[in-house]
């Protein structure tokens, strides 16, 4: 919101220098975004009275004859729009021959055959505003004739405030002079306005029913539109240019001066913050104003500027007495392919007016609208229609509900003062706006809410600053929020306030008291456990792909995973139609990017949607050698490696990391009916990890053996216990057990644990044999078995173990292979 300084350093007259300015409006909550200078017309510019407004025949240029004061009388020949039969009298600003503006020297030069002398000036072309499309035009009587524009128009700071959304109170030079005053314990001079009529006025009105329901969605209630309502009518005024002083304000507040009907309901809008709109008294039929939702379904409404809009029944709008009584919501369905009698909207309620009632050159009776309106309404129908205008900025943030009657009658007394109307000697008021509720607090609540130390004489004494109204003795606050003050509803509200008036910068410097709820404890250590997880392993060398979670029924075919089941309603494209049920597609497909050959090692920690219920999985997938031949022979990429990166994973973090082998109907599709494990992590089952299925491979297009791991997470944990390094030496067995080869290692090493006892330290394989010897379909395991116990074992104590393990295996109908 912009504002000139000038304008606050009336309402505040003791305001400081615009230089000390910015540290202020911090304080205050209101942060400058911008402070603009803003010249003086350039010497040079005077003020000229018209006398004579004659079009140029032939030309589309009028001719003005100018009193321009000790240089006499001059012509100009002017091209602008509004040039065109100036009354007399009208004073407009004129840059004088010899006078540099824009980089350009103006003079006296002849066109079509009138030596004009100089040029009437726009606010753009002097550097004062952006208005552009005609020249500057001043009431009769501004100043006399040659009286330098530097003089009615001087320099000036802009300044840009940056206003939250609570914060509707200070979308006015009022409202901010009001905060400026109690911050800084100014006197506050609030503009002089009348005292507003109590007599009924002229015009009718009538306003919606409160807590109105939505026939079609009874659920929804829809407020109670207009709960104030100020009508005020005004007649005899003489319409034309606004007064200066209010131009350059209009101007500098960056808006377009238009002409002084229009600029005093600006004007005012940017003084009080109350929006009003302005009708032609010949258009409000039967001098009566019917606030109420839409008309017909479907309804369209023509603006002031020419648009037209689609309205229904959930839209709040302004209708004159012509259009007869508002039908209910079910009627205005049920009549909506019915002929319109006639559309009789005078506006779309605190949001634009109509192009039916709109103020006209030839407009002198005048009917003045000052509403209060359910801001969640407006918001609604401001943002269906695409209309963001002034007055919806302020409405939907919360205007003043007490401030209608008091805007109305400065309208008015406006109007009346420069444009020699006559206004009413009533003014109809209509509805029941919702006052301010009182709050009460204790200054102990409030101090302990800051942490700092204000007395409570002190609170008192800001909020009475603010327009409070304070009650209640010793600690106790009893509080009425101003009118004004929409967002002051509970008593933290009352603290803020109490906190930005006694400075922020007051706050002392403490070490924050952590204070962690038991339900927090531990609420970081599923995120730990992904960190620690992603980052062991870009240690062992995966690099993290981060893919989409949509897919297509073709994807998951060709992977041979689930079909989708939860359907986008929405897809981006064609291949993107549902949510993955499984997450190695992706991984597949990002592997498609590598050359051949290339090593490509990549995990994935991501969410998939099943039809057993959304989950997350960990995906790794690992393609081509681990390490390639230099001057020493490199690491081939095989199954070995594969799982040997999986148990160094889980060394890493202190998981018992065991792999099962699959057959049968418990391969997994996605995996070779070959190499294909379970995964069990610390004793309990949590995935599958393999070759990839070689059809499956085809599909993808990737040649080359691929080796996939997915896995539910979280990862089962397991508690960690530390214990003394046993100073006993080990005893060594070597075992060699024959089995068919369809039985797997795990099988073999799973038998010997369990049979084995407590003084088995640990099983390793280290030569797997198959030939004539062991016989057509066996193999031979050689493990070796590692015995500790608390002192040195001796081969009393390690062979009856060892005759256990062979009668458990022989048992089992495998055989032990001899030296």
């Amino acid at each position: 919101m912009k504002l000139p300084y000038s304008w606050l350093k009336e309402l505040v007259p003791n305001l400081p220098p615009v230089a000390e300015l910015e540290p202020i409006f911090a304080h205050l909550g209101l942060p400058l975004e911008g402070v603009d200078e803003v010249p003086a017309p350039v010497a040079g510019v005077i003020l000229a009275a018209v006398q004579a407004a004659e079009p140029m025949a032939g030309t589309q240029l009028t001719r003005l004859t100018l009193a321009t004061g000790a240089s006499g009388v001059k012509t100009v020949a002017s091209g602008a729009p509004n040039a065109v039969g100036l009354p007399a009298g009208t004073m407009v600003a004129l840059v004088t021959p010899g006078t540099s503006l824009g980089g350009m020297e103006y003079g006296v030069r002849s066109m079509q055959g009138v030596e004009s002398w100089g040029m009437c000036a726009s606010a753009k072309e002097l550097g004062i505003g952006e208005a552009s499309a005609g020249i500057l035009t001043f009431p009769v009587g501004t100043a006399a004739p040659g009286t330098p524009m530097s003089e009615l128009w001087p320099a000036d700071h802009v300044l840009d405030i940056e206003v939250t959304p609570n914060r509707a109170d200070v979308l006015s030079a009022l409202g901010v002079s009001r905060d400026l005053a109690a911050f800084l314990k100014l006197e506050l001079k609030e503009p002089v306005v009348g005292p507003v009529p109590t007599q009924p006025g002229e015009i009718r009105v009538t306003l919606p029913p409160k807590g109105r329901t939505l026939e079609r969605d009874p659920s929804r209630k829809l407020r109670f539109g207009c709960d104030h309502f100020a009508a005020r009518a005004v007649s005899n005024v003489q319409n034309g240019p606004a007064p200066l002083w209010m131009q350059r304000r209009v101007t500098l507040s960056g808006m377009r001066s238009i002409d002084l009907i229009v600029d005093t309901s600006n004007y005012v809008m940017m003084e009080l913050g109350q929006p009003t709109a302005l009708y032609d008294r010949r258009d409000v039929q039967g001098d009566q104003i019917n606030v109420n939702f839409g008309l017909r379904e479907g309804e369209t409404v023509k603006d002031l500027m020419g648009n037209t809009h689609q309205v229904g029944p959930e839209d709040l709008l302004i209708l004159d007495g012509g259009a007869g009584e508002i039908p209910s919501v079910a009627e205005a369905f049920a009549r909506a392919g019915e002929p319109k009698a006639g559309n009789h909207v005078l506006g779309i309620a605190g949001i634009v007016g109509g192009d039916h009632g709109h103020v006209r050159a030839d407009t002198h009776n005048v009917v003045i609208e000052s509403a209060h309106f359910d801001p969640v309404l407006l918001r609604r129908t401001a943002t269906r229609l695409g209309l963001k205008t002034d007055a919806v900025y302020r409405f939907e943030r919360g205007v003043d509900p007490l401030l209608a009657p008091k805007a109305a009658q400065r309208v008015a007394e406006l109007l009346a003062q420069y444009g020699g109307g006559t206004p009413e000697s009533g003014q109809t008021l209509v509805g029941e706006p919702e006052l301010p509720l009182e709050i009460t607090a204790t200054g102990d609540q409030i101090r302990a809410l800051l942490g700092m130390d204000i007395e409570t004489a002190e609170m008192r004494d800001i909020l009475k600053r603010l327009g409070c109204q304070v009650e209640g003795a010793g600690d106790e606050l009893k509080v009425t929020g101003p009118s004004w003050r929409v967002d002051m509803n509970i008593w933290p509200d009352l603290a803020e306030e109490v906190a930005r008036l006694h400075g922020y910068a007051e706050l002392p410097e403490t070490l924050p008291t952590m204070r962690v709820h038991e339900s927090n404890l531990g609420a970081s250590a599923p995120s730990q456990a992904r960190s620690d997880l992603r980052r062991t392993l870009s240690g062992l060398g995966f690099q993290e792909v981060v893919t989409y979670t949509f897919t297509s029924d073709d994807e998951a075919q060709k992977a041979r995973t689930e079909t989708p089941g939860v359907r986008l309603q929405n897809p981006m494209t064609t291949d993107r139609t549902g949510m993955r049920t499984a997450l190695y597609p992706s991984l597949l497909k990002a592997a498609q990017a590598h050359a051949k050959g290339e090593r490509v090692l990549l995990f994935e920690i991501g969410r998939i949607f099943p039809a057993t219920g959304e989950t997350e999985r960990l995906g790794l997938l690992m393609r081509g050698d681990l390490a390639g031949a230099t001057y020493q022979p490199g690491v081939k990429g095989n199954f070995s490696v594969f799982k040997g990166l999986v148990e160094s994973l889980a060394a890493a973090v202190g998981a018992a990391f065991t792999l099962e082998q699959l057959r049968g109907d418990d391969v997994p599709a996605a995996l070779h009916p070959g190499i294909a494990g379970a995964v069990v992590w610390n004793g309990q089952r949590v995935g599958w990890l393999g070759a990839l299925h070689p059809e499956i491979a085809q599909e993808f297009n990737l040649k080359g053996d691929t080796f996939i791991l997915e896995a539910a997470l979280p990862l089962p944990g397991r508690s960690w216990a530390f214990r003394d390094p046993s100073r006993a030496p080990a005893a060594w067995r070597d075992l060699a057990v024959i089995a068919p080869t369809g039985v797997s290692y795990g099988e073999v090493a799973a038998l010997l644990k369990r049979e084995a006892g407590e003084l088995l330290e640990s099983v390793e394989p280290f030569d797997v044999y198959t030939g004539d010897q062991v016989g057509a379909g066996n193999r031979s395991v050689a493990v070796r078995l590692v015995f500790r116990g608390a002192k040195t074992l001796t081969d009393e104590e390690v062979d009856p173990v060892m005759d256990r393990l062979i009668g458990a295996v022989k048992a089992q109908g495998w055989s032990i292979r001899e030296k």
